[in-house]
């Protein structure tokens, strides 16, 4: 291993504490600070909500394994806004049958601000 990426690796270790939490069928890996992009809650944009799907607490030197979750733990965020993502194009096609289908799909997004991890 290069000196460059011993180094990178050494800066991430050492960093501040992060979680793992399940939403919407997805798990995501979240540390203070950070802004994701999550399926839709039922939430106003500007309030806040709590996570407790939380499978995994690290950093800081030590490392909390749910079975399947962590007991007590939870992640704490505020709602940044409710959106719709890009839209994709879904298109079926059978060849020589002159069978196509073109529609499209937009999801429905929420935006969270992670302000907090409860361990």
């Amino acid at each position: 291993m290069s000196a460059k990426k011993q180094d990178a690796t050494a800066d991430d270790s050492a960093g501040s504490r992060y979680a793992i939490v399940a939403t919407g069928g997805k798990q995501y890996r979240v540390g203070v600070g950070d802004v994701i992009t999550v399926e839709k809650l039922d939430v106003e944009a500007g309030s806040s909500v709590t996570l407790d799907n939380v499978l995994l607490i690290g950093g800081d030197g030590s490392t909390t394994v749910g079975a399947p979750l962590v007991d007590g733990a939870s992640v704490s965020a505020d709602v940044v806004e409710n959106f719709r993502g890009e839209k994709i194009v879904v298109f079926k096609y059978k060849p020589k049958k002159r069978y196509r289908r073109r529609t499209g799909h937009r999801q429905e997004l929420t935006r969270l601000a992670i302000t907090g991890i409860n361990a």
